[in-house]
């Protein structure tokens, strides 16, 4: 089952729903104490992983019926996820999940890949790329570019697509900025959610300063990517990531919540690719907090935003598809 591009697309609301609003006031005095509270040491990190594993399920389970086929293979690690009646076909979704590269896995994003395999009607690879502390960079950039190559061994670039969010957004880039520098042939079209671009948090301290966010401070967020890049230059081309102009990208879908802090970062990545000469198109959805496409439960924002990002990624095969023709 491959499906066409909607003839109606959903909009996005003026407003959040009230179920939007009230589950980011109970994540403002509920989580957000919490998980500026965690301190960054084994017991603090196994604890934060459980946390989000568990509201990963709570906000967002897995649909009844789904196909998971766990890859291992070299250096390549993760799973196929296939919603109801999807089956293998000649295009597919790759997507690198975010958590600050140190607390999800190919498991906790299993119920948003299925929601998006569905809304796409395409298999979707979730790679299962290595976590900090216990591997530092490059091992998580390492282990994308490798999914990337296998996935091109099985598909045609054209017929690939990626899905990400948060961190996930920095490592597709980073992926997109080596294709390009080592004349990699690149996907059809990216969808990121709630990006993550400044690895330092300093843009999100600067819009925390005009609204906090209600998870999370940018303080106690920072701790995270420095798990990775601990004993590297924050300048490092590969972390602090900038776009020349001229570079060769896919067009580029920027969706982010109006409550979060990663909206300067969503903002930022919009016109940084902007000005290089790319295309990007930018949503920034009232009253939604950081990764919302992942909280169907929590958001009826969820389903819509998810259901815009596969339109994208769909007419952009189609339309990558016609031009080769």
């Amino acid at each position: 089952m491959t499906r066409s591009t909607r003839t109606s697309v959903p909009a996005i609301p003026a407003t959040p729903s009230l179920r939007a609003s009230v589950a980011a006031t109970a994540a403002a005095y509920a989580l957000r104490p919490v998980h500026n509270a965690i301190p960054m040491n084994p017991p603090g990190i196994w604890f934060a992983r459980q946390l989000i594993a568990t509201l990963m399920t709570v906000g967002g389970p897995p649909m009844t019926g789904i196909s998971v086929s766990k890859v291992r293979e070299g250096a390549v690690r993760g799973e196929w996820v296939r919603a109801p009646g999807v089956t293998f076909g000649p295009r597919a979704v790759y997507y690198i999940h975010g958590s600050g590269y140190v607390l999800c896995s190919a498991r906790t994003h299993r119920a948003l890949a299925a929601r998006l395999s569905k809304q796409t009607g395409l298999p979707v690879f979730v790679v299962d790329y290595r976590l900090a502390p216990e591997h530092p960079f490059p091992a998580a950039a390492d282990d994308v570019a490798a999914a990337y190559a296998w996935l091109l061994r099985r598909y045609a670039p054209q017929d690939l697509v990626i899905g990400c969010d948060s961190a996930g957004g920095h490592l597709a880039l980073d992926l997109l900025l080596e294709n390009d520098r080592h004349n990699r042939p690149q996907p059809a079209a990216v969808a990121m959610f709630s990006p993550l671009l400044d690895l330092t948090l300093g843009l999100a301290a600067e819009q925390e300063r005009r609204r906090p966010d209600p998870l999370v401070t940018a303080v106690a967020a920072s701790k995270l990517p420095l798990q990775y890049t601990r004993g590297q230059s924050a300048d490092h081309p590969r972390l602090r990531l900038s776009i020349p102009k001229g570079t060769v990208l896919p067009p580029i879908l920027v969706q982010a919540g109006g409550t979060e802090m990663l909206s300067a970062d969503a903002r930022a990545l919009h016109a940084m690719v902007r000005a290089a000469g790319g295309s990007c198109v930018l949503e920034i959805w009232p009253g939604q907090v950081h990764v919302f496409q992942a909280l169907p439960v929590l958001v009826p924002e969820a389903d819509r935003a998810l259901a815009r990002a596969a339109d994208f990624l769909c007419a952009a095969q189609v339309s990558t598809v016609e031009k080769v023709s």
